[in-house]
């Protein structure tokens, strides 16, 4: 239903008319119908319609209620209000599209006291409310005190006509007054019922006042917040006004500008930067501009916010390297167990710098795994060389205006992290560590490691433009110093203009050492206890490198000893409460049992090789992100088509690696001592274990090749005996890489030989001693070589 314009009826409702008991109802979806006044109605729906047709051809009487909730379609007994009004149908209009129009006139408030017909329209026995009420002074106040009200609701909604107060005030009759007030306020249908909930004109008065308060507090604020909004506009074009006059006065005379406090602030500001001439021109320049521009105009704010950028970017201002070199090496050596490789390079560059002073080239990229201290190794040079440090994290970075910057054009352009980095800086010579290099992306916006390719090439990065400051900046004093996990994720133009300094995975040893030097140390202070109270046993921390750990840095070992440290604080707490004993008395050491009571179930088990020899399934070196990881491969051969499945999340490299091996043993199979109709109506099965994890690469071709040869043949291999390498179909063993982490593996493991490619011999003079302890490390050229190594030497004499 849709309510349109109401009037006022003259006429007194006829009372003392005979009205039914029992009438037609009609539930209005959005108009709340008081007696008094008259009202169009739009009827749409067919229960409405047989409602008002059966009122108008009884005696034209009908009830209206509204709904309790305006969103229902075909609102039944319970979704209309029982407190309404009777009305009169005093005129009908059928409009061409199917709909009713019907005037009515608003007679009495009534109320339902029961339904009498659901069907085809709702039909409810309903019973008169005569709003009683007596002339009294509390009636008088009331009414004077809505009109009021009602009179300055009027005066504050610019939605209603003056006019409506010119009918009001010709109203003499208080139940009149109250329906037209009522009829009049903007409100919902919910608050503007209420007001027919009440039986005595008393309580409606009340009613209507509260809403009536309510509403003009509400329009007060909104006409006093206009007020101050208009306020601002005119003082500011006032300002603006004023500006201009005293700009055209000021051109007029010829005299010299008089500059406000904030500009004479900025000109002294621009002064002291320390600019290079061609900068410091181009910063007066737009000075200049700013001056002459309305500070209300948004090329102010542009100007202003890149002249505080010039400003506030180090042009002259810088540290003084640390240049001793037993100092440089105390600092490495006291934050960083290990690392030798890369403290040796900080070291050559010290004592370099203590000879030429000015050195360009200087900018290395640590590739290694998780956690084994690149970003804080950057740090401790920092720290070491007495410069400024700052981190810039390249991880996700896919648009090159984050290295350049945007240009000004845009709204709320800003300079690239480089520039921004120098600001936070505050010298020209800061070490700045990229973290995470190998982590860029690039989309539609750019390629950003392009964009790099100018910061870090010591011939170009002497004048490095960012966009937004569009002037050349040097960047060559600045010491770089990138960090990347997988080296094969840099791009290549730009591992062409860095240093790379592999950094392996740590050792048992090493992370012991690590332990017991910087993370126990540290966690211990963190958490509030001391070396009295708590002794890490060495037994436990190897128990929890091994069992709690599986990474090739110490992040997640670190993680794990806080984990204990936090239970010990708990332990030692709840015996102070419990016993009442000085801290200085009680002593926790940790070892490997309650290593276990503390962390629980050991997370990994140690990868062991001493189990039967068996046929098929040989042992293999891997390469992960987290370090080396024995690989073992299945073969196993059935009845079937001549195919080869593979299984175990392999990636295209490994399956063509195992394809190759075949091959190779197949055209082979005599020199090989294996049966030349082995793979005849036969289907050969390699499989991998630990399939949830995706596997990749070539070196595992060799691994593969000899796992074939063992089922192949039924000859079991050797059980303590790794191998990694990638074969060809010539049968040539040739170079793979990641092989500290792999000689790791394997000692970690319990393997006693390991075979490698003969190409990877020389790689064994760069490979500490203690990885290579324990381990007979046998490089051969062939399979036929490696033969010798995994099978009993009387197989090869063909017995």
């Amino acid at each position: 239903m849709e309510n349109a314009n109401f009037k006022i009826n003259d006429l007194q409702p006829p009372v003392n008319e005979t009205i039914p008991t029992v009438l037609p109802v009609l539930a209005l979806r959005d108009v709340v119908v008081y007696p008094y006044m008259i009202y169009p109605v739009l009827l749409g729906r067919d229960t409405s319609l047989r409602a008002a047709t059966h009122a108008i051809e009884r005696d034209k009487f009908i009830f209206l209620s509204a709904q309790k909730n305006p969103a229902i379609e075909e609102p039944a007994a319970d979704d209309i209000y029982r407190h309404g009004t009777i009305a009169r149908i005093i005129q009908i209009m059928k409009l061409p599209n199917g709909l009713m129009k019907i005037i009515v006139e608003g007679m009495v408030q009534a109320t339902i006291t029961s339904f009498t017909r659901y069907e085809p329209f709702l039909e409810a026995a309903v019973q008169i409310n005569d709003a009683r009420w007596e002339a009294s002074p509390e009636i008088e106040a009331l009414i004077r005190q809505t009109s009021l009200l009602f009179t300055e609701y009027i005066d504050l909604n610019r939605h209603i006509p003056q006019d409506t107060l010119t009918t009001f005030e010709t109203l003499t009759d208080p139940q009149r007054k109250l329906f037209y007030i009522a009829s009049n306020i903007t409100q919902t249908v919910e608050t503007k019922h209420k007001i027919l909930q009440y039986i005595t004109l008393k309580e409606q008065y009340f009613e209507l006042a509260r809403i009536l308060s309510s509403e003009v507090d509400i329009l007060r604020i909104e006409r006093d917040l206009d007020s101050k909004l208009h306020e601002s506009i005119q003082k500011s074009q006032k300002k603006f006004l004023l500006q201009e006059q005293v700009r055209i006065l000021q051109d007029e005379l010829g005299s010299e500008e008089v500059l406000s406090p904030e500009l004479i602030k900025l000109k002294e500001q621009i002064e002291q930067a320390r600019m290079p001439k061609d900068i410091l021109e181009k910063a007066i320049e737009e000075f200049n501009k700013l001056k002459k521009t309305p500070s209300l105009s948004p090329e102010f704010g542009v100007s202003r916010n890149y002249l505080d950028w010039l400003i506030s970017v180090p042009w002259q201002k810088r540290t003084k390297d640390n240049l001793d070199i037993k100092h440089v090496q105390e600092i490495l050596d006291e934050d960083h167990f290990g690392l030798e490789k890369p403290k040796e390079r900080i070291l050559e560059h010290i004592a370099v710098l203590n000879l030429v002073k000015e050195m360009k080239g200087q900018i290395l990229c640590f590739v290694g795994p998780p956690g084994v201290g690149k970003t804080s190794l950057g740090k401790s040079i920092a720290r070491a060389l007495g410069r400024k440090f700052v981190r810039i994290s390249l991880g996700g970075v896919r648009d090159e205006a984050e290295i350049r910057g945007h240009r000004r054009t845009y709204i709320g352009s800003m300079p690239g992290k480089i520039i921004q980095s120098m600001k936070r800086a505050g010298v020209i010579n800061p070490l700045i560590l990229m973290d995470e290099v190998d982590k860029m992306s690039m989309d539609f916006r750019g390629d950003p490691s392009s964009a790099l390719l100018e910061v870090l090439d010591p011939e170009q990065n002497i004048s490095f433009s960012d966009h937004y400051l569009d002037v050349d900046y040097d960047l060559s004093h600045v010491m770089f110093i990138t960090t990347a996990n997988v080296r094969y994720n840099i791009p290549l133009p730009l591992q062409d203009r860095m240093e790379i300094i592999e950094l392996p995975g740590y050792l048992e040893y090493d992370k012991r050492e690590i332990a017991n030097r910087h993370i126990i140390p540290k966690q211990l202070k963190e958490h509030g206890l001391n070396t009295k109270e708590v002794k890490f046993a060495d037994a436990a921390i190897i128990k929890i490198i091994q069992q709690y750990t599986r990474e090739a840095g110490v992040r997640n070992l670190e993680r794990e000893i806080a984990s204990v440290c936090r239970k010990v604080a708990k332990d030692i707490v709840l015996n102070k409460q419990k016993d009442g004993k000085s801290r200085k008395t009680i002593a926790i050491i940790v070892d490997e049992e309650k290593t276990e009571k503390y962390l629980g179930v050991p997370k990994y088990r140690k990868k062991l090789t001493n189990g039967a020899r068996r046929i098929g399934s040989v042992i293999g070196l891997a390469w992960t992100s987290v370090g080396g990881d024995i690989l073992n491969v299945d073969v196993t051969i059935m009845d079937g088509s001549e195919k080869l499945t593979l299984t175990g999340q392999l990636g295209e490299v490994m399956k063509e690696s195992a394809q190759a091996a075949l091959s190779y043993i197949r055209s082979n199979a005599k020199t090989l001592h294996v049966p030349a109709n082995f793979y005849r109506k036969k289907e050969i099965h390699i499989h991998l274990p630990e399939g949830a994890i995706p596997k990749d690469g070539p070196s595992a071709g060799l691994t593969m090749a000899m796992a074939i040869i063992s089922v192949a043949s039924q000859k079991p291999a050797r059980n303590d005996v790794a191998m990694t390498g990638e074969i060809t179909l010539r049968g040539n063993v040739i170079a793979i890489g990641g092989l500290n982490e792999k000689l790791l593996a394997a000692q970690r493991s319990g393997i006693k030989t390991v075979i490698i490619p003969k190409e990877n011999e020389k790689d064994l003079v760069e490979i500490s001693d203690k990885v290579k302890e324990g381990l007979k490390i046998v490089p051969v050229e062939t399979i036929a070589d490696a033969m010798t190594w995994v099978f009993e030497k009387k197989f090869h004499k063909g017995s």
